[in-house]
């Protein structure tokens, strides 16, 4: 039997064409610019750093960070691993590689890998009030992490940068420890800011409540310089 090409069928046949596209998934932006990784990606940090190791007693410092993206590869699950040089200056001048360190994406995660410790540093897309296990690829527990601000950036030289700002933790108890980190990531940028104040307090009786340090560390990256070599 001969099928007659009607007017109808054609116009039925447009209608069924437009709901499938209609019922196709749209490409979702992930928006993995807020940590870009390519060979040859540069940062170039400003670090302010203070040891505690007692009442009184401390030292501090200030030095500058380059990071590099120094190769990549395909790991064993088929994913593309980029290899990052952190290099160590007090002058800008004279570089001394420090470590290395590496990121990847997975599962609309950005996975740092740090003195072997795997840490889900962001998600994608980053939306403010999002929250997620920082230490889901790690063997010692939870640690909830949150993004708690979303819109320009207020660091120097980078004011009209999108950024988000991933609180990972915010504790003070003003007896016993204050526990206070968070990173902050530019669109087109990447990491633009980390900060870490980790300290315990004198816990004796005579002052106890009194904030006096006992010991730990404060570390405060900003982001000075980026680009591609």
């Amino acid at each position: 039997m001969q099928l007659r090409f009607t007017p109808f069928l054609f116009v039925f046949l447009l209608l069924c064409s437009a709901c499938e596209e209609n019922f196709e998934s749209p490409d979702l932006d992930l928006e993995q610019d807020y940590q870009p990784l390519s060979v040859g990606n540069f940062w170039i940090y400003e670090v302010d750093e203070t040891i505690y190791y007692g009442e009184n007693d401390s030292e501090t410092s200030q030095y500058f960070y380059r990071d590099l993206v120094r190769s990549s590869y395909l790991n064993a699950e088929n994913e593309v691993t980029f290899v990052i040089g952190r290099f160590k200056s007090t002058d800008r001048i004279s570089w001394d590689l420090e470590l290395e360190y590496t990121m990847i994406y997975r599962d609309r995660t950005l996975l740092r890998t740090l003195y072997n410790q795997p840490l889900s540093a962001l998600v994608f897309p980053p939306e403010q009030g999002r929250s997620w296990n920082g230490k889901n690829y790690q063997a010692e527990g939870d640690d909830e992490f949150e993004i708690d601000f979303s819109g320009q950036s207020e660091l120097p030289g980078f004011e009209t940068v999108e950024a988000v700002r991933v609180a990972q933790e915010n504790l003070d108890d003003k007896i016993t420890i204050r526990d206070i980190r968070y990173e902050q990531f530019g669109k087109g940028v990447g990491l633009m800011e980390r900060y870490d104040e980790v300290l315990t307090y004198c816990s004796r009786n005579d002052c106890l409540g009194d904030e006096l340090i006992d010991g730990g560390y404060k570390t405060h990256l900003k982001l000075v310089e980026y680009g591609e070599d």
